[in-house]
């Protein structure tokens, strides 16, 4: 079996599927954990062509920036999911649209 080296391209065409199947389900699904779960995967697509690019270019700047992102996606995450956990608690089978419940 031979090996072929996969070029930047292909990364970044991965990179854009990921994003936009992401973007679709954000506008699609009305459910605050699958949204949460879509900015997830388009975090994600970006993580994957910031490595591509600083693969290609020979630089650590894009795994540095892949830190940082992830350091947000996991703050996302805590915050997002207490959110949906109070929204839930409040109300059952709750949609993005009912988190003006949560004011209070």
């Amino acid at each position: 079996m031979e090996w072929t080296e996969v070029s930047t391209g292909w990364y970044l065409i991965l990179s854009a599927a990921v994003f936009t199947i992401g973007a679709a389900g954000l506008l699609v699904r009305r459910n605050p954990l699958v949204m949460f779960m879509c900015v997830e995967l388009m975090l994600n697509a970006v993580n994957i062509s910031f490595v591509a690019l600083g693969v290609e270019l020979g630089d650590v700047g894009g795994q540095v920036a892949v830190f940082f992102v992830l350091v947000v996606a996991a703050t996302e995450v805590v915050i997002g999911l207490a959110l949906v956990v109070a929204l839930n608690r409040r109300r059952a089978g709750a949609t993005a649209d009912d988190v003006s419940l949560l004011r209070g």
